[in-house]
Order: structure tokens, then C-alpha cells, then sequence
């Protein structure tokens, strides 16, 4: 069972990638430049990003082309150690703003403009995890996505 408990922390800009580093670090990997570029041109984006999308923003910062299999190398490493998290119906990341709480997520993902919005409820990610202990089955990461309109874009029409 997963949960955050009290020490949840979220974490913005500087702050964020100090924290993701370290906990890189703690997972036993090497915070490399290139991982520090990623990272930040993911957490750089407003909505999910593609691995393309991210590519192409450090490829410009860079003034170099950078394949997008190798964004796809490092966005799996960070998704295995929590740095990032996969959404799973845009096949897009966002950067998890909370590194190192272990918990399962929940994303509400907008189908007019994109948007997608993170919240915790271990509640009820809990009981979807016993729900498949039930049924015999060993869950390892449940992907929660909820598709729909985001209140903006329901005050809009």
C-alpha cells in the first residue's frame, strides 16, 4: 500500500529539480547534464509532454539535434524512480512535483484544451489496489485517468 503520510511536499521550479536530483541520486543513478536538461524542459511544460515535445525543446535550448529515443531513455529511468509520471492516455509526462513521496497518482486530463491536473486521494487508489489483490492479481502501479472538461473550458461553453 502506498501513501504519502506527512512528509508530502510539493516543490516548484529550482526547488523541484534540487529535489529530483536527489532523489535520482538516493535511487542510485547519476544525475547527468542531459538528465538535468530533460528534466527541466519537462517540468518547463504547462500540459503533459511527449518525448518529441521535449526533444525538440532541448534541442533548441541546446543548439543540437536530440533524438527523441534518447528522452524516451531518460523519461523511463524517471518514471521508474518517480521523478516523472506517465500519462498514459496522451502517451505524455509530466514532472512529478513531489519525488520523493511514493504514492499512486490520479490525472484528470481535459479533452478540450489538454489540461491535466494531478491530485492525490489514497483513498481511493487503495481500495482499487485491494480491488485487484482481490481478484488474485499483484498491482503494481495503477494508472487513474479521468477524461473530460476541466472547469475553464466548461465555463467556456
Amino acid at each position: 500500500m502506498m501513501s504519502h503520510g506527512p512528509n508530502h511536499r510539493l516543490h516548484e521550479g529550482d526547488a523541484l529539480a534540487t529535489a529530483a536530483q536527489g532523489a535520482l541520486e538516493r535511487a542510485g543513478e547519476q544525475w547527468t547534464p542531459m538528465r538535468g536538461k530533460v528534466f527541466r524542459a519537462l517540468n518547463g511544460f504547462e500540459r503533459p509532454a511527449s518525448a518529441y515535445d521535449i526533444a525538440d525543446a532541448v534541442s533548441k535550448a541546446e543548439g543540437r539535434r536530440i533524438a527523441a529515443n534518447s528522452v524516451y531513455r531518460i523519461l523511463d529511468l524517471f518514471v521508474g524512480t518517480n521523478l516523472a509520471r506517465r500519462v498514459e492516455s496522451a502517451n505524455a509526462y509530466v514532472a512529478n512535483a513531489h519525488p520523493d513521496c511514493r504514492h499512486d497518482c490520479i490525472f484528470l486530463v481535459c479533452d478540450s484544451c489538454g489540461q491535466t491536473t494531478h491530485i492525490d486521494n489514497d483513498r481511493i487508489t487503495d481500495t482499487v489496489r485491494a480491488a485487484a489483490t482481490d481478484a488474485g492479481f499483484e498491482p503494481v502501479r495503477p494508472v487513474i485517468e479521468v477524461r473530460g472538461r476541466c472547469a475553464a473550458c466548461v465555463a467556456q461553453a
